[in-house]
């Protein structure tokens, strides 16, 4: 079956201080076409840059009817996509559980828009750092664009 296949990854250096730079990169495979994106900003975290990372990648596609898979070694990505955690953001006016506003609201809603436009997309957790070759690729551009910056 035809189909894309992004690899993303998201990376910070000094992710708990105030100053500091990251970045994100991103894989993307469609039939014998490659092509690797990635970008950097500062004073950010490495959750923000997983999600850029993914917004990024979804925003280069120029079909939107080809079945989507995003590897990813963030359960935060993960796990709000394929467990819907965003419904229930939605519904509360954007707070989680604790009632407190939720974290990155804005990419999320940036990422929700991206994916929305996409027919049939699907989120799969890799393993970091486990020598997945593309996984690993990934992290090498979201660190270059970390360096970048």
């Amino acid at each position: 079956m035809e189909k894309i296949i992004i690899y993303t990854d998201g990376a910070c250096s000094g992710n708990q201080n105030e100053k500091n730079k990251g970045g994100y990169g991103a894989v993307l495979i469609y039939k014998e076409h490659k092509k690797e994106i990635h970008g950097g900003e500062e004073n950010t975290t490495n959750n923000r840059m997983e999600l850029k990372a993914c917004i990024e990648a979804l925003k280069t596609l120029k079909k939107v009817n080809i079945p989507v898979e995003v590897y990813t070694d963030s359960a935060y990505l993960c796990n709000c996509m394929n467990q819907k955690w965003y419904l229930k953001w939605q519904k509360n006016g954007w707070k989680n559980s604790k009632k407190k506003p939720v974290e990155n609201k804005d990419l999320w809603e940036e990422l929700l828009y991206v994916v929305g436009k996409i027919n049939d997309i699907t989120f799969l957790k890799v393993k970091g750092h486990a020598g997945i070759e593309l996984n690993e690729l990934a992290d090498q551009l979201a660190n270059k664009g970390a360096r970048e910056v």
